[in-house]
């Protein structure tokens, strides 16, 4: 009954009203604010200020709320630590990415997965680089792969799995398809070019590269998709740059090196550290380490 009530306060604070918290919690009105009030008669503290047009929590409210939503945390890792069976016949993992490894690394490494533990549910997430992090710290996800953090936090474990280099990507039909030669940035500013958007960490890789070397190149088309990019290029004469990996994975696109070569880039695996991790998780994690031993 205690993690009710604490259910329901939390989706008050969430919403700033009653009604739209009962609706989201599929409750009546009425009874919500009942349920309120009885858990703070038990406390002894008005944990919620009605008095204005929007429900808004006391300084008592927030102190409670962090250690709730901390206590909800971990009686969940201990749901999944119940449930969590040691030969993988069932269980769950829930992995975060960045979209750039979706196109070409976990789809892979999923295929795998499943291969060996078919009872296994994965929840993928995609999300941006800079969030990753929070969601493993907040246990959100049970793993997320990402570029390497420069400053993690403390509970946060990064194995590293691969080095990524960037390449020219090019469709067929295009003038640079059969050169065997590596392209100069210089060329590349007489080119059009089509560009991830800025929520990337590729594209302002890709930014800071050329930037560095003072080439300010044509954009084209600018997309938040990687599978847009990819069409687009093999069709026209527009030409990338992306992970080599990509490139390789399509028999119209032909991979170019650049030189001076941008900067690799490292693909690491992030876990919190010195927590329970789920069967699932650790199986996925041996899995990633052993499929990129040899390239990484």
């Amino acid at each position: 009954m205690q993690l009710r009530l604490i259910r329901y306060l939390l989706a008050v604070a969430e919403h700033g009203n009653f009604t739209r918290a009962a609706e989201s919690l599929h409750v009546s009105q009425p009874t919500l604010s009942q349920q309120i009030i009885q858990l703070e008669d038990m406390l002894g503290v008005a944990l919620l200020d009605r008095g204005g047009r929007t429900v808004k929590v006391t300084d008592a409210g927030r102190v409670y709320i962090q250690y709730a939503e901390r206590a909800l945390r971990e009686l969940e890792t201990g749901r999944r630590a119940i449930h969590d069976v040691q030969d993988l016949v069932r269980g769950e993992l829930r992995l975060a990415t960045t979209p750039t490894f979706t196109a070409y690394l976990v789809g892979p490494l999923l295929a795998a997965f499943h291969a060996r533990y078919p009872g296994i549910m994965v929840r993928l997430k995609e999300m941006s680089l800079d969030t990753i992090a929070a969601a493993v710290a907040a246990d959100e996800v049970d793993l997320g792969i990402a570029f390497a953090v420069s400053r993690p936090a403390d509970d946060i474990e990064c194995e590293p799995l691969l080095f990524e280099r960037l390449h020219v990507v090019v469709g067929t039909q295009h003038k640079f398809a059969a050169r065997t030669r590596p392209i100069t940035p210089e060329m590349l500013a007489t080119e059009r070019l089509g560009v991830l958007s800025l929520d990337f960490a590729t594209r302002r890789h890709i930014d800071d590269y050329l930037r560095s070397l003072g080439i300010a190149p044509y954009i084209a088309m600018e997309t938040n998709t990687i599978s847009a990019l990819i069409e687009v290029v093999r069709r026209s004469d527009m030409i990338t740059i992306l992970p080599q990996a990509i490139g390789l994975q399509h028999a119209d696109l032909r991979n170019i090196a650049i030189t001076p070569e941008p900067q690799p880039r490292t693909a690491t695996l992030l876990y919190r550290r010195d927590v329970y991790r789920s069967a699932a998780s650790i199986a996925f994690t041996a899995l990633a380490k052993q499929s990129f031993s040899s390239t990484s």
